[in-house]
């Protein structure tokens, strides 16, 4: 992956991370975790998105579907979790 290609994808993980923390609402530890997973979920649909020749809306070498997609039922999941486990505290 070039450089600018994992900037973009640096960039747009952090913009999912930080609307998902705007609409999910919570604390700075909350952005922290949605930050980390979406950078995280971001990287491996990267990785799922080129070992199954996902093309679809893909920018370059950056596989923008299927990465989007992986972030964002990864963000989805972990705001479930912390909102069960909040619910059972």
């Amino acid at each position: 992956m070039t450089f600018p290609a994992l900037t973009m994808a640096f960039i747009v993980a952090t913009l999912y991370g930080a609307l998902f923390h705007l609409f999910a609402g919570g604390d700075a530890r909350r952005l922290a975790i949605y930050l980390i997973t979406a950078w995280l979920a971001f990287g491996v649909g990267q990785v799922l998105g080129s070992l199954l020749n996902v093309s679809l809306f893909s920018v370059g070498v950056l596989h923008l579907f299927a990465a989007s997609a992986v972030c964002w039922v990864a963000l989805v999941g972990v705001w479930l979790l912390m909102r069960r486990r909040r619910l059972l505290a």
